[in-house]
């Protein structure tokens, strides 16, 4: 048995490099079609890491409150901007009325230039209470301490900044007790936080700083954008979610008949985004890899039936030296999966390739599983293909063969 499998192994190799041209140009199909499933795959797999690192902070149990919908649907984005404002107050209206609150932190942000001696960095910076890391899971001090109530209540110029912060206004120092202006207030840096990394790789999460809400509001008055970060004690998000719009309806005065003027998201929206966006990703992909594959299966099928003809003398001298039907069908069998591998070996490791390139700009990684896989799939089009050619060369008369020419 091995004996007949080695055999065959050793024909199908020296039929397909007999004839370079003609083999590689059947195999192109596939090629493509394994190439374009396993970078798709690759693809996808970077995005779900990537995607679930950067909604580290976007908690299932955290609500945003706003002004502006992430996703607005039909509602027009300057009806949005026209919308009042969010206010301070209603976050300490949300923890007396809704048994569901178990914390509120107004955040109020705004961008510009941070500066430390000759060097600067343009960075986002927040105004927000002490209540903000109890919202958001993701944020964590790495070094010195977040501030207090009391400078919040007083209006301390302290500043607690992000990685990248520190690193371009301190690379080699430490920014603790150290200062740095914001246009033309001077701010002592009391915290760092701990590197969050890019957000779906796009933009980094550590070129930000914080400082206490009561010191935006007298500096900076009402300029910038008021959110709420709502965290919520129970796991059915949806019923609290609805007990704090029916709240903020009633401190709005809205009537039964208006519609909300103010947006809730939460990481569940991203979420369904992500999974539509994921499935349309995933949707051309199948459909190009499955059309590579068809035109690869039929241009395997169409050699292969070229390759009986060519080869029918052969097939002849082989039955009557005693050669069964299922030698004949293993042998060219055999040469289809063997073309198939080969060119599914070949998409794979450009795939792998491309993969690593496109890894240095976007993050991406080729799953274990993907490419055994695919692996699997070439193999299975090459039996696919090659089977109606086998049956056909294996079916053919000695007699009528050895008379072919």
């Amino acid at each position: 048995m091995i004996g007949l499998f080695w055999e065959n192994f050793r024909i199908s190799l020296g039929s397909i490099f007999a004839n370079k041209t003609r083999s590689i140009l059947t195999a192109l199909g596939i090629v493509i079609g394994v190439l374009s499933v396993t970078l798709m795959g690759t693809l996808i797999s970077g995005l779900d890491k990537t995607f679930e690192k950067s909604m580290a902070g976007f908690r299932s149990d955290v609500l945003l409150l706003s002004r502006m919908e992430w996703f607005s649907g039909d509602t027009d984005w300057w009806e949005m901007r026209n919308r009042p404002r969010m206010k301070e107050d209603y976050g300490q209206k949300l923890l007396a009325r809704s048994q569901f609150v178990e914390a509120v932190a107004p955040v109020s942000e705004r961008g510009g230039s941070i500066i430390r001696d000759d060097r600067r960095i343009d960075s986002r910076f927040f105004g927000t209470t002490t209540s903000y890391l109890a919202t958001n899971s993701s944020t964590e001090i790495e070094q010195g301490r977040f501030f207090t109530d009391g400078e919040n209540r007083s209006g301390a110029r302290v500043l607690v900044i992000g990685g990248d912060v520190a690193d371009a206004l301190f690379p080699n120092e430490d920014p603790l007790d150290k200062y740095v202006k914001i246009g033309n207030y001077k701010f002592r840096v009391i915290g760092i936080l701990k590197k969050m990394g890019k957000f779906m790789g796009m933009f980094s999460m550590d070129n930000q700083a914080t400082m206490p809400m009561g010191t935006y509001k007298r500096l900076y008055a009402r300029r910038g954008w008021m959110t709420l970060r709502v965290k919520v004690n129970t796991t059915d998000v949806e019923t609290a979610k609805g007990d704090v719009r029916g709240i903020i309806r009633n401190i709005r005065r809205l009537k039964p008949t208006e519609k909300d003027n103010f947006g809730i998201n939460q990481s569940s929206t991203l979420e369904a985004q992500y999974k539509a966006i994921k499935l349309a990703i995933g949707g051309t992909g199948i459909f190009i890899t499955a059309l590579s594959l068809i035109v690869g299966g039929i241009g395997i099928m169409n050699i292969m039936f070229v390759s009986v003809k060519e080869r029918t003398r052969e097939i002849g001298v082989r039955k009557a030296l005693g050669a069964t039907k299922n030698m004949i069908l293993g042998q060219f069998l055999m040469e289809a999966i063997m073309i198939c591998l080969i060119a599914g070996l070949f998409g794979m490791g450009i795939a792998y390739g491309l993969s690593i390139i496109i890894n240095n700009f976007f993050p991406s990684s080729m799953p274990m599983g993907l490419a055994v896989g695919a692996i699997i799939l070439s193999v299975i089009i090459g039996v696919i293909s090659g089977l109606v050619p086998s049956y056909r060369a294996a079916r053919l008369d000695p007699i009528d063969a050895l008379r072919y020419e």
